[in-house]
């Protein structure tokens, strides 16, 4: 065991720089698990000024100086972050809320579905398995409702520390933007002065993750705002709150599409019913998402590495298991950090074994 353990050491650690970067990463995951909900705004502000500071770069590219496109793109990003606490949030609150008011006549209707079926297929679905999805659905609405009601009472306590965050964030946020040279520095003065492996992660992770996150953040936006102009002209009912859920579908990769599509096509039921205008709601559902996947993902992410489908899930499941819908949402750009990690990490030949005399 002694002689295995020594060949893994040789072979992945024997180099300085290894070591220092192991020990960096393994710092990094305990810190982010044990004191991120306490710095989570912190950590909000350096992820978006990280997502904006692409932004800042080009306009910088275009002649613009450098602080005032930091301005700018600070304004814009405020105007954006008002627009959506003020504008959008409590309308997408609202229609949850009437959502959940109408959750009994949603469920006396998908009774009387249910209770057709064992007559027009006797053979496929039974009496007892209606009544036991009926009852399924009515104990989750309720939880739902209940759920509803809980957050808006255990909620008014949090309001001074939401207007904490609302101040705040936004300030760190434009600290990070203006000050990012100087707080890189700080940083790089702290690691080995020779330090190319760092240097050759570091420029790959920045490129892949920077990459995701800002067209995953633009993709977002799109697909939402879309989704909630043709909801509109559709009349579908909740088109905010549905718009919303379909944006940020696009964070989870072949999942979240299929989970969306239940809400929707349950709204739309109930909405319309069976007929033409229901068919048209989901055409147009479809045809969104088949642009997105085969028209605005490439242009988005032609710079991104693809990873399999099977790291994609796995990543997904794993990092949302610790970070919650952070994990989520980062999952690919942390899978392809490990990728990176992985391809620049120094192996050395394996310890030859002495000879027998």
């Amino acid at each position: 065991m002694f002689r295995i353990l020594r060949g893994l050491a040789h072979k992945y650690f024997s180099d300085e720089e290894a070591v220092i970067l192991f020990l960096l990463l393994l710092a990094g995951t305990a810190f982010i698990i044990w004191f991120g909900a306490m710095l989570a705004p912190a950590i909000a502000s350096l992820i978006i000024a990280f997502i904006l500071q692409g932004v800042v770069a080009r306009l910088c590219r275009t002649g613009v100086p450098e602080l005032l496109a930091v301005i700018g793109v600070f304004v814009v990003f405020l105007g954006i972050l008002v627009g959506f606490i003020f504008g959008l949030l409590p309308l997408i609150w609202s229609q949850l809320s009437a959502l959940a008011g109408e959750a009994p006549r949603i469920i006396r209707e998908l009774q009387s579905y249910l209770s057709l079926l064992p007559q027009e297929y006797p053979h496929l679905i039974s009496e007892e398995a209606v009544t036991a999805i009926y009852q399924q659905v009515s104990a989750e609405v309720g939880h739902l409702t209940q759920w509803l009601v809980s957050f808006s009472l255990s909620s008014i306590p949090d309001l001074v520390a939401l207007l904490i965050y609302m101040v705040l964030v936004p300030i760190l946020v434009f600290f990070f933007l203006k000050d990012r040279q100087v707080l890189v520095d700080s940083v790089a003065r702290m690691l080995p002065p020779q330090r190319p492996m760092m240097v050759r992660i570091w420029h790959e992770v920045n490129l892949q993750c920077a990459n995701y996150v800002r067209g995953k953040a633009l993709e977002i936006l799109i697909v939402g705002s879309v989704t909630y102009v043709g909801f509109k002209v559709l009349g579908m009912p909740y088109a905010a709150l549905l718009s919303l859920l379909v944006g940020l579908s696009v964070v989870i990769p072949y999942i979240g599409a299929a989970v969306v599509t239940v809400p929707v096509a349950v709204i739309g039921l109930f909405a319309f019913g069976w007929g033409s205008h229901f068919i048209w709601v989901m055409v147009v559902y479809g045809v969104i998402q088949a642009l997105d996947g085969n028209v605005l993902v490439p242009v988005l992410f032609s710079e991104v590495n693809n990873l399999h489908p099977v790291a994609i899930i796995v990543a997904v499941l794993f990092f949302g298991g610790i970070w919650g819908l952070w994990g989520v949402f980062f999952a690919i750009p942390l899978a392809t950090m490990l990728k990176a990690v992985f391809a620049a990490w120094p192996v050395q030949e394996a310890l030859q074994a002495p000879a027998e005399e």
